[in-house]
């Protein structure tokens, strides 16, 4: 028998994964072409399911969890297949695309950070965004740039651009729980009990640099990824746009959503802007 279903089954385990954790991806994969669907699927899968040991396992060692799947990523790449089906995947995918080692060991890395850091100095916060979403969308331009080199290096500083301000929105959307329930704050100098609308509005002028430089860089995606990345994109400047409107004090205890009935209209025009050619 053929080792194909088992291959397209680890897959499927992939997708299912990114659609019950996240609404806004699973739709911006959606808008991919077709052959580029389950290579991102899988990428997301790896991530986040390294991201939930470190995350969402509490009550168990973390520790040993962590290093557990850490030893098994290694495996499954060297050996080129793995009883793990989000391994199995992903490593299906880096080999397929020739995604760079560096990259992940970057985001390893950056999880197990998660493990005993509670605060950063601005040298940490920059190695942890670069490692836990700068490299995540740098995986995934190697997949849409498809082997074509010479565009992955003139996209990889937009693609680090977008990847971090993702993940600096999702600090400003999580600041309360990660504190509440973790004990973390990834700004750094920023004491949580005393955030107030200055620093709120600092870090917000250095997202809204981070989207403004990884919009040119999306402009120039191969077609069947741009409007995919569009929509992700579209989707987190809309949720940042909400959160600018909001006082530090709300984002402190409230987490903030776009619902799916919003989702789906960002979806619409997103589409029909990327039809006319005006992203």
């Amino acid at each position: 028998m053929s080792i194909s279903l088992y291959n397209t089954t680890n897959q499927a385990c992939s997708r299912l994964i990114t659609k019950r954790y996240s609404t806004s991806f699973s739709l911006g994969i959606r808008m991919l072409g077709a052959h580029l669907r389950g290579p991102v699927y899988a990428i997301y899968g790896f991530v986040r399911f390294a991201d939930e040991i470190v995350d969402t396992f509490h009550g168990f060692d973390k520790e040993t969890l962590f290093e557990e799947f850490k030893e098994d990523t290694w495996k499954a790449l060297d050996r080129g297949i793995s009883t793990n089906p989000v391994l199995h995947a992903f490593q299906e995918t880096v080999h397929k695309y020739s995604i760079d080692r560096s990259l992940i060991e970057a985001f390893l890395h950056s999880m197990e950070m998660d493990l005993d850091h509670t605060k950063y100095d601005k040298a940490g916060y920059e190695e942890y965004i670069y490692g836990s979403a700068e490299v995540v969308g740098l995986m995934c331009l190697q997949v849409f740039c498809e082997g074509n080199k010479s565009l992955y290096e003139s996209l990889v500083p937009h693609a680090r651009s977008l990847g971090a301000a993702f993940q600096k929105v999702n600090f400003l959307r999580d600041m309360g729980d990660d504190f509440e329930t973790r004990g973390r704050v990834y700004f750094p100098g920023v004491n949580f009990l005393q955030f107030g609308g200055d620093v709120k509005a600092e870090i917000e002028a250095d997202i809204a640099g981070d989207f403004k430089h990884a919009l040119e860089g999306i402009r120039r995606l191969p077609k069947g990824s741009r409007i995919g990345v569009y929509l992700a994109y579209r989707y987190y400047t809309k949720l940042f746009r909400k959160i600018c409107r909001m006082q530090a004090e709300i984002i402190m205890h409230e987490r903030v959503r776009i619902n799916n009935a919003r989702k789906m209209s960002i979806l619409i025009r997103s589409f029909a802007r990327h039809t006319i050619n005006m992203l």
